[in-house]
Formats: structure tokens, sequence, C-alpha cells
């Protein structure tokens, strides 16, 4: 085994890395109201969670950034959920009353939500929640907010349909590229996929699993590509469930890895993109979805 093989495996176990493993999906700490029991006004706060220190795990955005980030965590979530509506203003005294924290706290929060496109601020009007349609929705925060609230099966399906159509196009691009170093990181990631495997890690094998797909999107020679590297590495994290060849360690999964990394070394953009395209739609959900790749 390499090194950096030995480093990534040794260091994956011993932290919390955020990734959702199978069957953790409703162990994720959501307030998912039903509409009929949703209130409006000064009681809407009711019923949330009090405790800030339960919330923000998974979101990477957010993690460790003290009580800032885990307001922004929570508000985020209840935005999304529709637990906080723009029927009624969001006033900084009341959310820092009711997560006892400060004025400041809660300032830096709602900018942060503001610069996320949900929420806005007004003179005369206050802050209020805006609208589904001006949402970042390519934010990795809202993307994980949708991914494990009541919008997830949407969420997961948008997912890998903007998967689909970004990295069979970044894998024949990479193609091209044939850099040393980089066909070198990507064999690396594919060993370090291998041993976790054989030894059940999923932790390590997630964690190598981003890194390739970050790394070839990166690699691509397309800077617009490049700046979806991001929502990739999301997609990957809240994913969930079996819902692309890349959400569970399997034996076909890494040897598509692997078919790709040959592809490149190779200098094969068509072999590159069909193998991503296979990678992506092992599983039957996804035909759903997108048509499977075709034989020619």
């Amino acid at each position: 085994m390499s090194t950096l093989a030995h480093t990534m495996m040794t260091t994956a176990r011993s932290s919390d890395s955020g990734f959702v493993g199978p069957g953790e999906l409703d162990s994720y700490p959501y307030a998912e109201s039903p509409g009929a029991d949703r209130v409006s006004g000064a009681s809407a706060w009711e019923g949330t969670e009090q405790d800030l220190g339960r919330v923000g795990r998974r979101a990477a955005g957010n993690r460790g950034r003290g009580l800032h980030g885990q307001l922004v965590q929570q508000l985020g979530q209840m935005i999304v959920s529709g637990d906080l509506g723009a029927d009624r203003p969001l006033v900084p005294e009341e959310i820092g009353h009711r997560f006892e924290v400060s004025r400041t706290v809660v300032r830096e929060s709602l900018r942060v939500l503001e610069a996320k496109g949900l929420v806005s601020a007004r003179p005369n009007v206050g802050t209020r929640v805006r609208p589904v349609s001006d949402w970042n929705l390519l934010d990795p925060d809202i993307i994980e907010w949708r991914a494990f609230g009541p919008q997830r099966d949407d969420q997961r399906r948008e997912l890998s349909e903007l998967r689909w159509t970004i990295e069979p196009l970044a894998a024949r691009l990479a193609a091209g590229h044939g850099r040393e170093d980089v066909q070198q990181r990507l064999l690396d990631m594919v060993e370090i996929m291998g041993h976790a495997l054989g030894q059940a890690d999923t932790l390590t094998f997630s964690r190598a699993d981003a890194e390739f797909h970050a790394l070839l999107i990166q690699v691509a020679g397309n800077r617009m590509l490049e700046h979806l590297s991001g929502i990739v590495s999301a997609a990957l994290q809240v994913s969930g469930g079996p819902v692309t060849g890349c959400d569970r360690p399997t034996e076909a999964a890494l040897g598509l890895h692997a078919r790709i990394t040959e592809a490149l070394a190779a200098n094969d953009g068509t072999a590159a993109e069909t193998a991503m395209r296979q990678l992506l739609t092992v599983h039957p959900e996804v035909e759903r979805v997108v048509p499977a790749p075709r034989e020619h």
C-alpha cells in the first residue's frame, strides 16, 4: 500500500468526516414538522431544537464555526423545510432570545443566509424568507439541507441528473490533459478505495471517491466545470442511498473507477466518458432518471 493510502485510511478512521452512511438518514437532526402543525406569529419558534450543539454535524461549510455556524445551520434547515416562511419577518431580537445567542451572532448568521439567497433584508420590511426561485440551489449547504429535509427525493434526483450531465464530459476533457501527477493521484485514490473495500471501510472509500471525482473535474481544463466540483462533492456526501454507483463500495464501482484512470492514461476521451456514464448508472434507480449509455 502506498504511503498516501495508508495515511488517508488511518486519518479517516480516527475522525468524523460527516459523510452519510447507509441507514443514517433517519437519524439526521432535522426538524420535519407536518404542514398542518406549523404555526405562525410569535410562537413560530416553539418546538424547534434548543440545543445548538446537536445541529450542524454534516454541514461542511459551517462545521467548526461555533454558535454562528450552528445558528446558520439551524435557521437554514428551518427555512428549507418550510418551518420558517415568508408570512412573518425574522426578528433578530426574537431569534437571539430563542436560541440564547448575541445580537451579533444573529446578525452575522442572517447575512450568511442572505448571501445564499434564503432571506432578504429591506428597510421598513425587515428580514424575510425569499421564494425558492431565489435560493442559490448550488450552494453546498442548501444542497445538504434539501437532501435531508422534506425535499430529499427531489434533491437527490436533481443531483443525479446534474452529475450525469457534468461528470462524463469532465472525464472526456480530462483525457486530453495527460498530467502524470494527476494520473498518479487518481491511481492512488483507486488503490485506497480498493483497500477500503476489502476492509469494509465505507468512510475511507467515500473520502477517496469524493477526491477522485473532484480531481477529475478540476483537471478537465474548463474553469466553469471546475467551479461545479463542490456540487459533486456535496452530492457524494448527501447521497444516503443507492442512487449511483459511487454511493456504496462495490467491486463494480471500483472496477469502473480503474477503467476511467486507464482511459485517461491512454488519452482515450471516449472510453473515459463511457466508463463514467456506466459508473453513474450502476443502479436501476438512476436509469429511471437518465438513459443508460448506448453500446457502439
